[in-house]
Formats: structure tokens, sequence, C-alpha cells
């Protein structure tokens, strides 16, 4: 980029500083005449109030934590009487730290899936090869700028060690959430670049990037070059702890399958990964699927893109 270019850029920037936000103190949120989560639970369907589950006591101090952020962002309100009654479940994060999720199973079982048409992702990484600059834009907690449908905010009621609650908000765990964020954006960027300030969605400064050459897009790294393999997506494989169940080795080989572009004769490497799928429980199944790794570690540093 050029001096000139920069200096545009910056002040396209500073004169729609207001697409940003800083803190959840910043989010107006989208209003509901443009879009809300709707559960559309079936008639038929009988409510289901989980009884609440037990942690320890530094659990409980996460749970009390992370509730505080959120009645302090708005995104929850306490709830009497709910139908639906789910349970927090408290998940291990990187660098030992902790996520706390909601788990909807029941509601998300009695709702009908909403078959929104996703993007592919891998017509949407390709269509930025080549490029000579390139911007990136993450919303803020783009989730929780959709509202939840008033009628539906009780539905997501759930039970912590200090009280009820409910989504105010549209909550991570809900199904046909990433329909419902999908069909947003499909709205919003129709007519592309511009409309954000509009509809008041708000983006992350710290995750946007404007006009570079290079950058990490829907987990792979883009630029003029072309595509190439992200370092995380490779470390996530060489990374995979010793496989004890088929579930574990699926799951790896759904991540292999997001790299199988960058891998020559992709069927042929992978296939034998499925061959151990019936030989895991035994030790020498679990010695060929260490030696396969090793097998890939070679071929994806060998042909990066």
């Amino acid at each position: 980029m050029t001096p000139k270019e920069a200096q545009s850029m910056q002040n396209a920037l500073r004169r729609n500083h207001d697409i940003f936000a800083w803190t959840h103190s910043d989010m107006k949120g989208i209003h509901p005449s443009i879009t809300s989560h709707r559960l559309n639970v079936f008639p038929i369907a009988r409510p289901v109030r989980q009884k609440i589950r037990r942690f320890h006591p530094d659990r409980q101090k996460v749970i009390r934590n992370e509730i505080d952020k959120l009645l302090e962002a708005g995104f929850i309100r306490e709830v009497d009487y709910p139908d639906w009654l789910a349970n927090v479940v408290v998940v291990p994060k990187k660098e030992g730290k902790w996520r706390v999720c909601v788990d909807y199973t029941n509601l998300n079982n009695a709702c009908p899936k909403d078959s929104f048409p996703l993007p592919r992702i891998d017509q949407i990484v390709d269509s930025t090869a080549g490029q000579g600059m390139l911007s990136f834009l993450d919303a803020f907690s783009g989730y929780h700028q959709i509202p939840m449908s008033p009628a539906d905010e009780e539905k997501t009621a759930f039970i912590t060690p200090y009280d009820l609650y409910c989504y105010k908000v549209m909550s991570f765990g809900l199904k046909n959430a990433g329909a419902t964020y999908q069909r947003l954006m499909t709205k919003i960027f129709k007519p592309l670049i511009g409309h954000t300030i509009e509809y008041d969605m708000k983006l992350n400064p710290s995750k946007c990037a404007f006009s570079v050459s290079v950058g990490k897009f829907l987990g792979f790294m883009v630029s003029q070059r072309g595509i190439e393999v992200s370092p995380d997506q490779v470390k996530a494989v060489m990374e995979t702890p010793p496989l004890r169940s088929k579930k574990e080795l699926q799951r790896l080989t759904g991540k292999l399958v997001a790299l199988g572009r960058f891998i020559a004769r992709f069927t042929d490497e992978l296939r034998p990964f499925f061959l151990q799928y019936e030989k895991l429980e035994q030790p020498d199944g679990r010695t060929a699927v260490k030696m396969l790794l090793k097998r890939l570690n070679t071929v994806l540093h060998s042909h990066p893109s």
C-alpha cells in the first residue's frame, strides 16, 4: 500500500469509527424489525426441565463470573417458572481457561431445522486468491447482537447454582442460530460494503484488518500468492492426543478433510485412517494411526499450497 492509500484508509476508518464496538456497552443490537431468533418449537413437543447438576466449587466460581458478565452486558435476565429448563456445562479451553455453555439438547430436539443455505467455505476462500489487497471484518460478539424473539426468550431458560436465567439475545448452542446469523449477513452484505452502520452491526476492531497483503481467512492463509494451509490447522492435527475411540478418530478425520486440498493424492493418503476404525481398540491400530500422522505431517509441510 502506498502512503497515499494508507492515509486514505485511515481517514475512512476515522470517519466511520462508530461501526466498531470496544465494549459490550457500545453494542446497540440489531433492531427486532430487521431480525430476531425464533425457535418455532413443534406444537406437540413436551417441555423438559433438566435437574440441576453438581459442580466443583472452582467451577461454580467460573459460572458465577460468567453470569455476572452476561447480566452486566444485558444478554440475560432472571426468569421465574419457565417451562423449559437447561443446565449449564463448563468445558475446558486452551491455556487452562474455561467456557460456560448451556446444554440445549432437549430444546433443540423440539425445533425444526432451518435450511437457509450457508455459503461454501471453499468457494469463498477461492475468491480471495490472487488479490493484492485484502480486508477482514469480524463482528463484535456477533451472535449476541441479534435479539431473541420475546415469545421465545423464556424457552432458553437455564439453571445455575445461583438462580434461573434466560437469554435476551441469541445464544451459542441454540439450533438454527447459525442459519439466523447467515440470513442477517446475507441481508446486510448483499449490496456489499457500507451498510453495517445502517443495521447497527458493530465490528470488533481487534480482529479486523484493512488493506493487508496476507491474512487468515476462515482457517486458511490467503494472499496474492494464493491459498496456503494455516499453521494452526496443521498444529491441531499434529497435537492430537492418543486416540481412544472411533468417535475421536472420526473427529480427526474431519480435520483432515478440511486440509484435503493441500494433500496430494488426498484419497490415497486418508484411506488408511478409515481402515483403522475397526482396529482402533487394538494396540497395533493406535500405533498405525501415530505413524499415519507423522506421514501427513511430512506431506503437509512439503506441499504448503
